[in-house]
C-alpha cells in the first residue's frame, strides 16, 4: 500500500519527538507552539517535506496541548489559548483535584483534535477544487478579505488592519520582478543595501525572529525567575479521575471541538478566541452557569476542546487556499519553502502523498500526545520547575544557528532575525498585532501579483466588483467583517463607560 512508503521509524519517531517537545514548550509558561515550531523550523530542510511536517505538525499539537499543564496546576496559561482553562483548572487544583482535572484537560484536547482533523480531511480537497477555479481577481480579493477578517477580530481594528498592511509594505522591499509585472528595477531599500536586500527580508530568520527571539526579549524584560517550586505543582490525590465525569458532556465536547474548528479557519484569529467562545457557550448553554470559574469540569472540557481544534482547522485555508489560519501555520509556510512546494488550490491534487502523510501525521501526533499526557502527566509536570535563565540561552543559540544555516550561511540572515526579534518586542509596546503583520508579509507579494495581473488581463478597476457572483460575495464578506468589527468596538466601549 503507497501509505507505508512514509510510514517509515523515522517518520514515527518524529511524530512522538515533535508532540513531546511540543507538550514540553507548551508547558512551560511564556513558551507557545508557534516559538516551538519557530526553533525546530531548520531542522526540517535536511529531512525531507514528509519528515519535516511529521515533526512541525508534532509540534504544533503537543504545544496547544502542553499549555493546560501550567494552567491547571499554577493558575498561569501555558499558552494564549489555554487562558479560559485556568478559570475552572485551578480551582480544582487548589481543591486537591489537580490530576483529575489534567486528565479531563487531556481528553477534552484528544476530542478537539480528533474532530478538527475529521473537518480538515474533508473539506479542505472540496474548497481547493473550488477555489481552483479562481481568477487573478477572486483569488486577490480572498486575501483582502483575510486581512480585513484578522484586523476586525483584532483588539483594535485599526491597529489591526495598519499591522497587516505594514506587513504586506515590508514585503514588496527588493526588485520589482518583471514576471511580476514589474521594471526590474530595486524599491524600498536604502541606499547600500541593494545586495543584501535584492530579493527582500528572507522568509525564514523573519518567522524565527518574531516568534522566537521576540519572546526571549518579553521575557528578559520581565525578569528570568528561578523555576516554580515543587510544592507549587504537586499533583493531589483528593479526587481520582473517572470516566464518568463525562457523562452528559458530549454535547459540550463536540459543540467546543466545532467552534474552535470554525474560529481555526477564520485567518489569523487565534487559539485564544478559539477557547474563550466554546468556554462562552459552554456556560451560557449549562444548566448551572454560576458555578463555571469555581472549578466545573465542563469549563476545562469546552476550553481545551475548543482550542485543539484550532489544529486541524487553521490547516484548512492554509492547504486549500495558501492562506495560514494563524501564526503557527504561517510558520509551516516556511517548511514548504524550504521544500520548494507552494501550498494553494493545487497542493492537494498534485501532492496527494505529502497530503496522506500530513492526516495521517496529525492523527498519530493527537494519539501520541493523548498517550504521553494521560500516561506521565505527574513527570511532565515538572516542567515547569526548569529555570529560564538555563532555558532562554540554549533557545537563543538554537535561533541563531537556525537563522545563519537556512540559506547556507548568510550572515545578513542573522542580522534579520536580530532586527525582527527586536520589532516583535516592540510591537508589543506599540500595540500592533504580530499575526496579521505576518500573513501580509507572507501574503504581500502574491496580493501585488494578482492585482496587477488583474488590471493588466482586464484593463479597469471595475473588474474587482463586477467579475463575477464569487467576487461580489467575497465584497459582501470584507464589508461585513469591519462593519462587525466596529459594532463590536462601538459596544465593548459602551459597556466599559462608567455608570452615572
Amino acid at each position: 500500500m503507497a501509505i507505508f512508503e512514509f510510514l517509515t521509524p523515522m517518520y514515527l519517531f518524529l511524530i512522538f519527538a515533535g508532540t513531546l517537545v511540543g507538550i514540553i514548550f507548551g508547558a512551560i509558561p511564556g513558551m507557545t507552539a508557534t516559538m516551538a515550531v519557530a526553533v525546530c523550523l531548520p531542522l526540517t530542510y535536511s529531512l525531507g517535506l514528509d519528515n519535516g511536517m511529521a515533526l512541525l505538525l508534532g509540534l504544533y499539537v503537543g504545544g496547544i496541548s502542553g499549555g493546560l499543564v501550567p494552567a491547571i496546576l499554577l493558575g498561569i496559561p501555558g499558552t494564549p489559548s489555554s487562558i479560559t482553562t485556568t478559570f475552572d483548572g485551578y480551582p480544582m487544583a487548589q481543591r486537591g483535584e489537580g490530576e483529575k482535572a489534567l486528565r479531563i484537560g487531556i481528553v477534552g484536547s484528544l476530542v478537539g483534535g480528533l474532530v478538527s482533523l475529521t473537518a480538515l480531511f474533508f473539506f479542505a480537497p472540496a474548497l481547493a477544487e473550488f477555489a481552483i477555479k479562481f481568477s487573478y481577481v477572486e483569488k486577490f480579493l480572498i486575501i483582502l478579505f483575510a486581512l480585513t477578517v484578522m484586523a476586525a477580530l483584532s483588539e483594535d481594528m485599526l491597529l489591526g488592519i495598519f499591522s497587516g498592511f505594514l506587513g504586506i509594505f515590508i514585503s514588496l522591499i527588493g526588485v520589482y520582478d518583471v514576471t511580476d509585472g514589474g521594471n526590474g528595477e530595486y524599491r524600498l531599500i536604502p541606499p547600500g543595501m541593494e545586495y543584501w536586500l535584492d530579493s527582500g527580508f528572507s522568509l525564514l530568520p523573519v518567522l524565527i525572529g518574531l516568534f522566537g527571539l521576540a519572546t526571549i526579549l518579553e521575557a528578559a524584560e520581565a525578569g528570568m525567575p528561578k523555576g516554580q517550586s515543587m510544592k507549587d505543582i504537586e499533583v493531589g490525590e483528593h479526587s481520582r479521575f473517572k470516566w464518568s465525569v463525562f457523562k452528559g458532556q458530549i454535547t459540550n465536547l463536540l459543540r467546543s471541538a466545532g467552534i474552535g474548528t470554525f474560529v481555526g479557519i477564520l485567518p489569523g484569529v487565534g487559539g485564544s478566541a478559539a477557547s474563550i467562545l466554546s468556554y462562552t457557550a459552554a456556560k451560557t448553554s449549562s444548566k448551572d452557569p454560576d458555578s463555571f470559574g469555581k472549578g466545573n469540569p465542563a469549563g476545562i472540557m469546552a476550553s481545551e476542546s475548543g482550542n485543539n481544534g484550532l489544529t486541524g482547522g487553521a490547516l484548512v485555508p492554509l492547504l486549500s487556499l495558501g492562506i495560514p489560519g494563524d501564526s503557527t501555520t504561517a510558520l509551516l509556510i516556511g517548511a514548504f519553502t524550504l521544500q520548494g512546494i507552494q501550498v494553494g488550490p493545487l497542493f492537494i491534487g498534485n501532492n496527494p502523498m505529502t497530503w496522506d502523510s500530513m492526516i495521517v501525521a496529525m492523527l498519530l501526533a493527537n494519539i501520541a500526545m493523548f498517550g504521553i499526557m494521560y500516561f506521565m502527566i505527574r513527570w511532565l509536570a515538572l516542567v515547569v520547575t526548569i529555570p529560564k535563565h538555563i532555558l532562554f540561552p540554549v533557545i537563543l543559540m538554537m535561533c541563531v544557528i537556525g537563522a545563519y544555516t537556512i540559506n547556507y550561511g548568510i550572515m545578513f540572515d542573522v542580522w534579520t532575525l536580530l532586527i525582527f526579534g527586536v520589532a516583535g518586542w516592540l510591537f508589543t509596546k506599540l500595540g500592533l498585532e504580530v499575526a496579521p503583520f505576518i500573513i501580509g508579509f507572507i501574503l504581500g507579494p502574491a496580493a501585488e501579483i494578482y492585482f496587477v495581473k488583474s488590471l493588466e488581463s482586464f484593463g479597469t478597476l471595475s473588474i474587482f466588483f463586477t467579475k463575477s457572483w464569487i467576487a461580489m460575495l467575497l465584497w459582501v464578506l470584507i464589508i461585513g467583517s469591519v462593519v462587525g468589527s466596529i459594532m463590536l468596538a462601538r459596544r465593548k466601549s459602551a459597556m466599559s463607560r462608567p455608570v452615572a
